[in-house]
C-alpha cells in the first residue's frame, strides 16, 4: 500500500471531526475556566481594535459635514487605510487562538456539534452566553484601561479622533445594514478559525488568520465583540473627557450607550450569529457530517 502524501495537517472533513470534537468540549467546559478565558478573548479583541486604530491614526483628516454625516479628507487612499487598519486587527484573532482565549464569534462553530446532536441546545446557548458576557468585561475592561492611560491623547491627539470617529460611524447604521454586516463578518472570522483546524504550526495560524480577518476590516464588516472595545471607548473618552470630545471635530450627538447596545451590538450579534453558524458551520457539516447523521 502507498500511503496518502498529506500536504496539510488535516483535510477539511477530518477538520469538520475536529470542530466538532472541540465544540463538544467547549460546552461541557466548567463556568469559571470559560468565562476567564472568555475575558481575556474580550481583551486580545481589544488590544487588536487598539492597534489597529493607531495603525490609521493620522493618515486622515475629519470633519464634520451638513446633515451630521461624517466626512473624511484622507492623506492615503480609502482601500490602503482599511487594509493596514485590518493587518492591525489581525493582532487580535491570533492571540485568541494562539494562546487560547474563547471568542464568541469563533464559539458559533459549536453549531456543528449541536447539528450532529451531540451539544444539547441548553448547553449551546449557556456557551454562547457565558462567553459573550466574558468578552464583553474583557473588552469594556480594555477601553477603561486605554483611557485611564490617555493613550487616546497620544499623536497630538489623533488617536483619540480616529477612536471617537470609528465609535461614531458605529452607531450610525441602520438596523438591517448592521445585520448584514455582521453576517459577512464572522463568515469571514468563522472561516479564519476554521482554517486553523488546518495548520501544522503557529506560523501556519497565523497566515490563515491574516487575510480573512484583514478582509473583514476592509470592507467595513461588524465584529460584535470588536464594537464591545471601539464603542465603549468612543462613549468613555466623550463622557469623561468631554473637552478633548468637543474639540476632535466629530458630531457625537448619536453616539450614546443605548445607541451602542439597540442601534450595534444587538444587530450585529445577530448578524454574526447567522453568518457563523449558516454560512460555515451548517454549511460543512451537511457537506462533511451529515451523511453520517442519516
Amino acid at each position: 500500500m502507498t500511503s496518502e502524501i498529506r500536504i496539510d495537517a488535516l483535510l477539511p472533513a477530518e477538520m469538520a471531526q475536529r470542530v466538532e470534537m472541540i465544540g463538544i468540549k467547549k460546552s461541557e467546559a466548567k463556568f469559571i475556566p470559560m468565562f476567564a478565558l472568555a475575558i481575556l478573548a474580550g481583551a486580545f479583541i481589544g488590544l487588536g481594535g487598539m492597534f489597529s486604530t493607531v495603525a490609521i491614526s493620522g493618515t486622515m483628516a475629519v470633519k464634520t459635514a451638513q446633515a451630521g454625516e461624517m466626512a473624511f479628507m484622507a492623506s492615503l487612499p480609502f482601500g490602503i487605510i482599511r487594509i493596514i487598519a485590518g493587518l492591525a486587527f489581525c493582532l487580535g484573532l491570533i492571540l485568541v487562538v494562539v494562546s487560547g482565549a474563547e471568542l464568541f464569534t469563533g464559539n458559533n462553530l459549536i453549531a456543528i456539534a449541536w447539528a450532529s446532536r451531540k451539544v444539547t441546545t441548553l448547553a449551546l446557548l449557556r456557551n454562547w452566553t457565558i462567553v459573550y458576557i466574558g468578552n464583553f468585561f474583557g473588552s469594556v475592561a480594555t477601553a477603561l484601561i486605554i483611557f485611564w492611560g490617555k493613550q487616546y491623547t497620544f499623536g497630538g491627539g489623533s488617536v483619540g479622533v480616529t477612536a471617537l470617529s470609528i465609535a461614531n460611524i458605529k452607531v450610525n447604521y441602520d438596523f438591517l445594514q448592521a445585520v448584514a454586516l455582521g453576517v459577512m463578518c464572522n463568515a469571514l472570522v468563522c472561516l479564519a478559525v476554521w482554517m486553523c483546524f488546518s495548520a501544522r504550526s503557529v506560523i501556519d495560524k497565523i497566515a490563515a488568520i491574516i487575510f480573512p480577518i484583514t478582509a473583514f476590516v476592509a470592507a467595513g464588516f461588524e465584529h460584535s465583540v470588536a464594537n464591545m472595545y471601539f464603542i465603549p471607548l468612543g462613549l468613555i473618552i466623550k463622557q469623561f473627557d468631554p473637552t478633548f470630545a468637543a474639540n476632535s471635530g466629530v458630531d457625537l450627538a448619536n453616539l450614546t450607550w443605548s445607541a451602542f447596545f439597540i442601534k450595534n451590538l444587538l444587530p450585529v450579534t445577530i448578524g454574526n450569529i447567522i453568518g457563523g453558524v449558516f454560512l460555515v458551520a451548517i454549511v460543512y457539516w451537511i457537506i462533511f457530517l451529515r451523511r453520517n447523521e442519516s
